[in-house]
């Protein structure tokens, strides 16, 4: 009995909004180029705006996968050769094999480092400052190459975070001219304010599908980021231990 209620309560409901929806006899195109051209040029330009900078954080996302897949599968490839190439004694072979590796993070901190001892080997300086020399030349390195992995993640971020804020505006500026719709043709059906409500849908909806991915994607890019960060933290302390073997100088 009283399921039965509900649902004649429920259908008087719907009946009563499909009533409101559609008087004033008019009915509402909602395909996307009809809510375009039902915008007004404040909210147009929000979009534009939207949409450019989606293109800019797609753009930056294809980059950093392209960079950090690069990077990852030369690491792979450079570890074990340098690895075999100290082993031997091999200096100038690291290096070289280093170079050849150029997007690869870890032989970008490396080489430095290895550039740096080889030049205070053959200048005849002292053991400590040659050990110390090249633990700079690594840290700097490091700084260098964290710089270049996080290159465009900070717009990225600032995309996320601004994103629903500019769809927010045009949802107000919708609003507000939903409300002057109404009060222009004296009327609250939706004819009457169907203009607005597509300003209110479309940037709102447009702001949310320009800020998820961009969060998404730098919380997963700033990851990788520290990942790497960590690779050559240890890449650099193993270098410096074989270094301090090679001289034979103890902590």
């Amino acid at each position: 009995m009283f399921a039965a209620h509900a649902a004649s309560l429920a259908l008087t409901h719907a009946a009563a909004f499909a009533t409101w929806i559609w008087q004033e006899g008019g009915t509402v195109s909602w395909d996307p180029i009809s809510l375009w051209h039902q915008m007004g040029i404040l909210a147009k330009a929000v979009v534009v705006i939207l949409f450019v900078m989606s293109g800019w954080s797609i753009g930056v996302m294809i980059d950093r996968w392209m960079a950090f897949n690069a990077a990852r599968k030369q690491s792979r490839a450079f570890a074990p050769a340098v690895a075999g190439a100290l082993r031997e004694g091999k200096i100038d072979e690291a290096i070289r094999v280093a170079e050849r590796s150029k997007k690869s993070h870890l032989a970008k901190v490396v080489t430095a480092g290895l550039q740096e001892f080889r030049a205070h080997t053959e200048s005849g300086d002292i053991p400590g400052e040659q050990i110390e020399a090249s633990k700079r030349a690594l840290e700097r390195a490091e700084a260098i190459v964290h710089a270049e992995l996080k290159r465009g993640l900070g717009g990225l971020a600032t995309i996320g975070a601004t994103a629903p804020f500019v769809g927010l505006f045009g949802t107000v500026v919708g609003i507000l001219n939903a409300f002057r719709g109404i009060s222009e043709n004296k009327a609250t059906g939706l004819g009457a304010v169907a203009g607005g409500i597509a300003e209110a849908l479309v940037t709102t909806a447009v702001g949310l599908f320009v800020a998820i991915p961009a969060v998404m994607m730098f919380n997963y890019l700033t990851g990788r980021v520290e990942a790497f960060d960590v690779e050559m933290d240890n890449s650099s302390s193993e270098l410096i231990d074989y270094f301090l073997k090679r001289r034979g100088v103890r902590r």
